[in-house]
């Protein structure tokens, strides 16, 4: 038995609709973006830091890399 790597935890910069936080749960845990969406929003029903919470993971939760961000190994230049 193998275990798999997870998919890393970030906002996606397609298919979010605020900033990605509910999208990027998601996709890290393999559940559908909009039934995450929709416990979040239920969850306002519930007294508690929400909004704060919501906050704190837009600030933490870092967003998914642009293609051309790929990092390329560095290249040294000899010495003359």
């Amino acid at each position: 038995m193998s275990i798999s790597a997870s998919p890393v935890l970030q906002r996606p910069r397609t298919g979010r609709i605020l900033a990605g936080v509910c999208a990027g749960l998601a996709n890290r845990f393999g559940w559908n973006a909009n039934v995450v969406r929709l416990l979040f929003v239920l969850s306002f029903l519930l007294p508690g830091p929400q909004f704060i919470a919501y906050i704190v993971m837009w600030i933490v939760i870092p967003n998914e890399p642009l293609p051309t961000q790929v990092q390329a190994p560095a290249v040294r230049e000899p010495m003359a």
